[in-house]
């Protein structure tokens, strides 16, 4: 998709005008802007994102962060504002060595990246487990790394109304693998699979109805200030009539969606774009 790094900004730069209406409790959680790239771009597309994001402007009470592919990761840290975080789209089990295409955590952390998605469906699609993913995202936290968390379901399980029986299970690999203190670096994000690209999309009812579920568990599993403290962002389609209620529900503190220009939207709606 073709589109212009001035018009782009102007678009993102909405976001300080917008007026957005949260709950009192998803007032306490700062709220997250982010977009992942995906194996998308080249290194003139990435110089006119950086551009682009370069000339926006930006509230203080919003965190964006933009996961670029791994062999723009420099380049992206390099030539992006500093009040932009940079984030990878997946990280090694362990640290450096003979691990052939893998990329280390030690290595983010020593380009100066600060977060890294784990858990994603593509990487389970692939075979990823989720005490995989949690030990991915442990390692990453050890090293420095924030982690955006990944969870979700696929159409079967929500057919089946099996939903939380799915997501469950891969919160539960998390807390396992977290102490306390590594939450406070922690959002979880979640991915409807079933939402993904196929035209289908949930209710803000909906959404909302698995994400009080997601934080109920987690506050059974890992503690009360635990749940009430961590963002947990919706990664589904959204439609223009729905985007507006998912981000006015208590337990949504984000809105995610797989496009490389998706920046654009979201920040209009101060959606994420995962």
């Amino acid at each position: 998709m073709l589109f212009s790094s001035r018009s782009v900004a102007a678009s993102i730069s909405k976001l300080t005008s917008r007026g957005f209406h949260a709950s009192p409790r998803a007032e306490t959680r700062k709220f997250f802007v982010g977009g992942n790239w995906k194996c998308n771009g080249s290194v003139s597309r990435t110089k006119e994102l950086i551009s682009m994001l370069n000339q926006c402007t930006l509230t203080q009470d919003t965190e964006v962060v933009v996961c670029p592919s791994q062999v723009h990761l420099q380049g992206v840290k390099e030539g992006l504002r500093t009040d932009v975080s940079v984030g990878a789209q997946d990280c090694w089990t362990q640290g450096n060595g003979a691990f052939t295409g893998e990329t280390s955590a030690d290595m983010l952390t020593d380009m100066g990246v600060s977060w890294v998605i784990i858990g994603h469906s593509e990487r389970r699609g692939k075979g990823e487990s989720d005490q995989e993913a949690a030990a991915k995202a442990k390692y990453a936290l050890g090293r420095g790394l924030s982690v955006i968390a990944c969870c979700g379901e696929p159409l079967e399980a929500r057919e089946a109304g099996t939903t939380n029986e799915f997501v469950f299970p891969q919160i539960k690999a998390y807390v396992e693998a977290f102490s306390k203190e590594d939450w406070k670096k922690v959002v979880i994000a979640y991915e409807p699979i079933w939402a993904i690209g196929t035209g289908l999309t949930a209710t803000p009812e909906q959404a909302q109805e698995t994400h009080a579920a997601i934080r109920k568990y987690l506050g059974q599993l890992a503690g009360a200030d635990v749940a009430s403290g961590t963002r947990i962002l919706y990664g589904g389609s959204a439609s223009g009539a729905t985007a507006p209620g998912l981000s006015q529900k208590e337990d949504i503190d984000g809105k995610t969606k797989a496009s490389i220009s998706c920046v654009s939207s979201a920040c209009r709606e101060r959606h994420v774009c995962f």
